[in-house]
């Protein structure tokens, strides 16, 4: 064991990459979130639909098309960052805690038919993952939502126009004078039931790379090293396990980040009804199931390179940070 290894806890390495995976894919991938955000706000009423390209081209005419592009960049920075670092923070303490639970009683008090010894557990499940990426994901909700509700409406928003925030601070002063502390947690609700996304995510994310090390250890290729340390996962393989994972969760939970959007936009009551249940009923009403699925393409498009970058990002700085002094 190295120097590194002795001050850096797991914990704390899963917070550092975090925080660079999430700053990183967020400063990639934001004009994407831009236009997925003012997809989802779209009532689809005129004869005329609006897709991603149109959105694009009105976005790129402005007269500071980079600036439009970015728009609300710094609360979905602030959102996402913080997000990512605390999410597997709290995920990397939740999963030890639950190999724990699920060794807590000690494995020589157990013998098997032939009489060895059980050995621990040293594997969580699927349903282990959910739960550790369900609750990380309800703490991280309730920290941040505010973040979100002002993100959502400077992305939906051009600069200068009416009643458009003009920073993240300005948006807070808003908000809270003209909604009080209530308005930062417009969405709530939908936002919670939203952390099944990432729950699916990552129980599908985690036994998928553990899947492809016991492939590839079967195949004499090798995934511990003599030292009993994991190797670092292969950049192809963190690309099309992450991209997997990601369209799976996001296919299977999309329909609540378009009822979030509409819940926390501008004047939310007044153009989409009240509440999930109010916002629901319009978008059955008026679009059908389809309106559930509206900037689902783009939202593919967006998450696919997002999670790519996450999650490459992610797995280097988990593999190297501790080795820095090594």
């Amino acid at each position: 064991m190295n120097d590194a290894h002795a001050r850096l806890s797991p914990a704390l390495v899963e917070t550092i990459a975090g925080l660079a995976a999430g700053t990183t894919s967020t400063l990639v991938v934001h004009p994407l979130d831009v236009i997925k955000t003012r997809l989802q706000i779209q009532r689809n009423t005129s004869s005329t639909p609006v897709n991603a390209f149109g959105i694009l081209g009105t976005l790129l005419k402005n007269e500071r098309p980079i600036q439009s592009l970015y728009r609300g960049l710094t609360p979905n920075l602030v959102g996402n960052a913080s997000s990512w670092a605390i999410f597997f923070y709290f995920k990397s303490i939740i999963e030890s805690q639950l190999l724990q639970f699920h060794n807590r009683m000690k494995p020589s008090a157990f013998l098997s038919q032939d009489g060895s010894t059980i050995s621990s557990r040293r594997e969580l499940s699927p349903a282990d993952y959910f739960l550790a990426s369900g609750i990380s994901g309800t703490l991280i909700t309730l920290s941040t939502n505010p973040i979100w509700v002002i993100k959502t409406r400077m992305l939906s928003s051009d600069k200068g126009s009416e009643g458009a925030y003009k920073s993240m601070w300005d948006g807070a002063r808003h908000v809270f004078r003209t909604e009080g502390l209530r308005g930062f947690y417009r969405g709530t609700g939908i936002s919670l039931v939203g952390n099944s996304h990432g729950a699916v995510q990552f129980a599908v994310y985690e036994p998928l790379k553990k899947a492809w090390r016991r492939y590839l250890a079967s195949q004499h290729k090798g995934v511990e090293n003599r030292g009993g340390e994991i190797e670092k996962l292969g950049n192809t393989a963190t690309l099309v396990i992450s991209g997997s994972a990601k369209i799976f969760a996001g296919t299977v939970t999309y329909p609540y980040q378009v009822i979030r959007s509409r819940l926390q936009t501008y004047q939310a009551e007044v153009r989409f009804g009240k509440g999930i249940r109010g916002v629901a009923a319009t978008i059955w009403k008026e679009e059908g199931w389809r309106g559930f699925y509206r900037g689902l393409g783009t939202n593919v498009v967006r998450v696919l390179p997002a999670t790519w970058v996450t999650f490459l990002v992610y797995e280097n700085v988990r593999y190297y940070v501790p080795r820095l002094r090594g």
